[in-house]
């Protein structure tokens, strides 16, 4: 019993002189109220445990990031950077620009000169080799799977793309077409004399002055539909407009259009008591008997005088 009791007191002794030699003592306070660079070494050499594989260097504060740089036939060039920060750049113009012409639309009026400053660096990035005939397609658009730049590019394109802008601003996006500007114009005018005779608080005059100013814009606006002219920021403004026409001001003009279909609707309206008409007189006709002429009987002695005759 007292050997037993002898080898277990060896072995305790043994388990607490591993642990003392294995285990660092750890102090989570930083000393002092400020968190100095000598604080902070010391606190990441208390955290990494002591190893004989990894040893940490006291040069940095945590020396745990990567390395900083890659050889250099990995590395983007200097050139392809600065592309990358003009990209950025514009980017964050663009969406600024966007997000400010949300509601009312005016992204295509308002943005066109920011998207195609964007299209045009993307290109560069894409397309054109630059000094050295250094190409940034690969580096930059191509060298990961999540390829970012590209697909933020592609968000922004599918954005201009959706709006339809390309149908109001001129090829190089240097400007608006003829068709968007005069269609503003037009527009303008209406809602100018909106706000001439709705400060007067009479609608029922707004109703028959801006009558002729209103329609000249829904015929425009019929026209640009046809030969596809039209644009988000076009279409937004006339759902508005009529927004304030009808609803707003409570007014309201029979179109060009409902003509015809007054006049086939009325048509078909009389139709069957047309049909009903004229089936109840032709069976009238039928019911009628017609009367036959009695034919004369004959007499002997004007046989006889026909044949001396004869």
């Amino acid at each position: 019993m007292f050997i037993v009791q002898v080898g277990a007191l060896l072995i305790a002794l043994t388990y607490y002189a591993n642990a003392q030699t294995s285990v660092v003592a750890v102090n989570t306070t930083i000393p002092g109220s400020e968190q100095s660079a000598s604080g902070l070494r010391q606190l990441a050499a208390a955290v990494v445990p002591q190893s004989s594989v990894f040893h940490p260097s006291l040069r940095s504060q945590f020396s745990l990031n990567l390395l900083s740089a890659f050889p250099e036939d990995l590395e983007v060039s200097n050139y392809c950077v600065a592309l990358l920060a003009i990209f950025g750049q514009r980017y964050s113009t663009y969406v600024n620009c966007l997000v400010s012409a949300a509601r009312p639309v005016k992204v295509c009026q308002n943005c066109y000169g920011t998207y195609g400053n964007l299209m045009e660096i993307y290109k560069n990035i894409s397309d054109q080799m630059g000094p050295g005939n250094v190409s940034c397609r690969d580096s930059l658009l191509r060298s990961d799977r999540l390829m970012l730049v590209f697909l933020l590019y592609s968000n922004l394109e599918d954005i201009w793309t959706a709006s339809e802008c390309n149908r109001c601003v001129s090829l190089r996006h240097h400007s608006l077409t003829n068709d968007t500007l005069y269609f503003m114009e037009t527009l303008n005018q209406s809602l100018s004399c909106f706000e001439k005779y709705q400060k007067q608080g009479n609608h029922s005059e707004l109703c028959t002055e801006c009558k002729a100013t209103y329609r000249g814009l829904n015929e425009l606006y019929s026209r640009m539909e046809k030969n596809h002219t039209l644009c988000i920021d076009i279409e937004d403004s006339m759902n508005m407009t009529r927004i304030l026409w009808s609803k707003d001001f409570n007014c309201s003009f029979p179109r060009a259009e409902t003509v015809p279909v007054i006049a086939v609707s009325s048509f078909m309206l009389f139709l069957p008591i047309i049909f009903y008409l004229s089936s109840f007189l032709h069976s009238e006709q039928k019911k009628r008997k017609l009367i036959h002429p009695k034919r004369a009987k004959s007499n002997p002695s004007f046989i006889n005088i026909q044949d001396k005759f004869s």
